[in-house]
């Protein structure tokens, strides 16, 4: 499992752009952003160097944060048969690229997803792999 960084987000002008900067000034670098929005607020999904810290900078201005285990695959595109055949409910999932991967994060109600598709064969990936720091 990793860390993502989940954000709720009022949806007024300004808001993200505030708690990018937020994170910006903590001298926090992020590999990627996710948002997704409904008319009254977003939910924005980040994955920085050091989520704990990017939690607490931003909780500390007023931003509600907080961290949310994931897991995070290299793509696979036996991946959702996968999930399908072992009845595994995905809640949420984004893609991103990273180098010369994408990679599949998936929210699931199974703590030990990461240890299951790594025993099938599947390129799970470590904190390493994601929080890229200087």
């Amino acid at each position: 499992m990793i860390s993502q960084l989940t954000v709720f987000l009022e949806n007024e002008e300004g808001r993200l752009a505030s708690a990018v900067r937020t994170i910006a000034d903590a001298n926090i670098n992020m590999q990627a952003l996710f948002l997704a929005d409904t008319s009254d607020f977003g939910i924005l999904r980040i994955f920085c160097d050091t989520p704990q810290k990017a939690c607490d900078a931003l909780t500390e201005s007023g931003f509600r944060a907080r961290l949310i285990d994931v897991v995070c695959v290299r793509v696979d595109n036996n991946l959702m048969d996968y999930l399908n055949d072992n009845n595994i409910n995905v809640e949420y999932a984004h893609c991103f690229i990273s180098g010369d991967y994408a990679f599949d994060v998936l929210k699931v109600n199974d703590a030990s997803l990461d240890v299951k598709l790594a025993a099938a064969g599947f390129d799970v990936c470590k904190p390493e792999d994601v929080y890229v720091t200087d």
